[in-house]
């Protein structure tokens, strides 16, 4: 797809988001196994399922948008997993593993909040406001997320690894 107008970038970057979600469903159930702190676990599995809403609200999207192929390789969102993944299998205390796998899941939700913020930007530009309204409850989503994590990492886990 050429990109020579707002609404191509829209639909790239939310091509883009649609493969980092995918990625994502992949990647919370293993982060779910490797935590010891339970309250980190609940997290991971309550973020999978607000995970599979965002898939859901995007295949929306890309129908209003007559999207009829929304595959694109997200590189960006491999490379950040690939990159928690090793700091996970480095970690040999299962609570600095814990630190870790928050480090690497809000490195994921800020990835996540940048693209969710540009699609918002983008949709109200272009005047599709409902869609806008959908990328926002979505960015509010992912912003909670990872104040959760910040609240987890410094009240329950960044202590208990020093």
């Amino acid at each position: 797809m050429k990109l020579n107008n707002l609404e191509n970038l829209l639909v790239e970057e939310l091509k883009d988001l649609y493969d980092a979600e995918k990625q994502i469903t992949e990647a919370l159930p293993k982060m779910v196994e490797k935590a010891e702190t339970p309250g980190l676990r609940q997290a991971f599995e309550d973020h999978l399922r607000q995970t599979e809403s965002h898939i859901e609200r995007l295949e929306h999207a890309f129908e209003n948008l007559d999207v009829t192929n929304p595959r694109k390789e997200c590189k960006g969102m491999e490379c950040i997993i690939e990159e928690g993944n090793a700091m996970a299998r480095e970690s040999t205390d299962p609570i600095t593993r814990d630190a870790a796998l928050i480090a690497a899941a809000q490195h994921v939700e800020h990835y996540e909040m940048a693209g969710y913020g540009t699609a918002v930007s983008y949709a109200h530009q272009l005047e599709l406001h409902d869609l806008a309204d959908t990328f926002q409850a979505t960015l509010d989503e992912e912003k909670e997320t990872d104040r959760l994590l910040t609240h987890i990492a410094e009240n329950q886990v960044n202590f208990r690894a020093l």
